[in-house]
């Protein structure tokens, strides 16, 4: 596995009796390493996507969704390297062509992607995404074929798009979803494709992610939802100053969580002090008031970007 890879990945895989060797920046570099080691030490190499029997077994994933809910009509599903899509769009559309197949791939590795558009695999230079588990640089010889026979659209979604969705399916669903298990997620949310209307299953496929990770996925979440923000205000450096600010943020029902002073930086005035103040609030409008209230008591402030 890569070096990057999530410790709660590395610590399930342990657990079932493996031996996890860390190697390389991405995906790509750990395959080649171990290639190399299975020829070395004569192993037998499983590819982890670009398998026959590998693509069969994830397609019967397809065929439980066909039994379960015959009456979809989409299915949007994550590609990495293709074994996934390539296996459930094959089952889905033997057995009912009617099904639209949508696959969904990170802005910042769209291999497959470019790969259809190509006609062949094509290496793409390494780039970092929070959506790890489809992060491969180069789609599969087998499961390309496949993709170009059977998915109708591939479609991406980028970063902050995939971190909303992980967001979302934790606020909504109560369900922790990996970068890549949240990809479908976020194109449909996202209107990436046209669903308006119809019966649709959504794969969320995986939920290895880190809690340091997670943290910062959901304070970036409430940054966005206008439920934390951070204001610089500027003061008089006297005592009671601070205290006069907080009195107007506490009538207005801000609750304080940190806040932060400078005396040296952001251009403050000798005998002024400068002080970052970050708060729970309620939404867009309730920071509006906040805004307001300040500029009405004649405070000097920004808001914290």
């Amino acid at each position: 596995m890569p070096l990057t890879t999530p410790l709660i990945k590395v610590s399930a895989t342990k657990a079932y009796g493996a031996e996890v060797i860390l190697y390389g920046a991405n995906y790509d570099e750990a395959c080649e390493e171990a290639v190399r080691r299975s020829a070395e030490q004569h192993l037998t190499f499983i590819h982890p996507f670009d398998d026959d029997a590998v693509i069969a077994g994830q397609g019967t994933l397809g065929l439980e969704l066909l039994q379960q809910h015959p009456e979809i009509e989409a299915v949007v599903v994550p590609i990495g390297g293709g074994g996934l899509i390539g296996g459930i769009a094959c089952a889905i559309k033997e057995t009912s062509p009617e099904v639209r197949v949508v696959g969904v791939q990170t802005s910042r590795l769209p291999s497959m992607k470019v790969a259809v558009a190509e006609g062949k695999p094509v290496t793409l230079a390494p780039a970092p995404t929070i959506a790890d588990g489809i992060a491969v640089r180069r789609a599969g010889e087998r499961t390309l074929p496949l993709v170009q026979k059977y998915v109708d659209e591939i479609v991406t979604v980028n970063e902050e798009e995939i971190a909303n969705a992980v967001l979302l399916m934790l606020e909504r669903e109560k369900m922790l979803a990996e970068g890549a298990g949240a990809a479908a997620i976020a194109a449909v949310i996202n209107h990436k494709v046209s669903m308006s209307g119809k019966k649709v299953a959504v794969l969320v496929c995986g939920g290895n992610m880190d809690v340091t990770l997670l943290s910062r996925i959901i304070e970036r979440g409430l940054v966005k939802d206008g439920r934390l923000v951070r204001l610089r205000v500027h003061l008089p450096d006297y005592p009671g100053a601070l205290h006069q600010v907080t009195g107007i943020l506490a009538n207005h029902r801000a609750n304080i969580v940190e806040t932060s002073y400078d005396r040296a930086y952001y251009g403050v005035n000798l005998g002024d002090t400068a002080i970052d103040i970050t708060m729970e609030t309620r939404g867009p409008d309730h920071i509006a008031e906040l805004l307001s209230a300040l500029v009405a008591a004649g405070y000097a402030h920004e808001r914290v970007l």
